[in-house]
């Protein structure tokens, strides 16, 4: 008689202890009633590829990757999708059963869904989006949203050449400004991303102007350490909808429990709150 292996799945990264993703993968496998298992795995860059291909005859279904190995995991998959080879990173690995390793970027898609739900009236098509960050999050957020028709973004960094490049690599859509113009971009914008970690509990405040932020945009910041920074705290004062960026953990995370455990989980208030906790 055999019985089928208990299906694992992890994060992996360097530190990641930090991770909130063991909290919320253990609370949907206990949800569903799921007889797996989700744990952190602190791997050095150095034994990043022997780990990974280690992983799947240990029982391993797939893994979340997060700093620094979401860029060279790229050329240790030997499938990657199209938006994460736009997005340029990894962050969602799903071992086949062919022994493929195939490699996905579900964070655009989690920003979006958070958008979407957290602001149900948002319209990308009605004017100029504001982004604020050039790091690997701000490259998610400027394909999904050139993907969901925005017609301008207007980007800014602290390392204008950062910016500058992303707009090479995504084109006409994009256009810089200085970061000592920064506050300019929200004039007219009617979508506010802060892409960036200024405003997290723990990093420098963000120090833009932003008196120019106007009451009908939708403003979002994908920090949730504090839920609600201090860009949201002052779109919510001048009557914006906001989205806090919690939202975009748990959306992102969704794609990847499916394909391993076979279940699209539901986000919902238990869910925020174990998150919270």
């Amino acid at each position: 008689m055999t019985e089928r292996k208990i299906p694992l799945a992890g994060v992996i990264g360097t530190p990641v202890s930090h991770s909130r993703s063991p909290r919320l993968h253990g609370h949907w496998l206990r949800k569903y009633g799921i007889a797996g298992h989700y744990i952190p795995m602190d791997i050095a860059s150095e034994d990043l590829e022997d780990a990974i291909r280690l992983l799947p005859r240990l029982g391993f279904v797939g893994a979340n990757v997060t700093i620094p190995h979401k860029e060279r995991i790229m050329a240790i998959a030997d499938l990657v999708t199209d938006r994460a080879a736009l997005i340029g990173s990894v962050n969602t690995l799903i071992f086949r059963a062919d022994g493929k390793i195939h490699g996905d970027n579900t964070d655009g898609y989690g920003f979006l869904e958070n958008l979407k739900h957290g602001a149900p009236d948002w319209e990308p098509g009605v004017g100029p989006a504001a982004v604020i960050g050039a790091g690997g999050a701000a490259r998610a957020v400027l394909s999904s949203l050139i993907d969901a028709g925005v017609p301008e973004i207007r980007l800014s960094n602290r390392t204008k050449n950062r910016a500058e490049g992303l707009q090479r690599e995504f084109g006409s859509k994009v256009v810089v400004y200085d970061w000592v113009h920064a506050g300019n971009m929200f004039d007219g914008a009617k979508t506010v991303v802060n892409a960036s970690s200024l405003g997290m509990q723990g990093k420098p405040q963000l120090r833009i102007p932003l008196d120019g932020i106007s009451n009908d945009a939708v403003v979002t910041d994908l920090v949730y350490t504090p839920l609600e920074t201090g860009l949201l705290a002052h779109a919510r004062s001048i009557g914006c909808r906001t989205v806090d960026g919690l939202g975009m953990l748990l959306y992102q995370a969704m794609p990847g429990f499916e394909r391993w455990f076979g279940i699209k989980p539901e986000i919902d208030d238990g869910l925020r709150e174990a998150i919270l906790r």
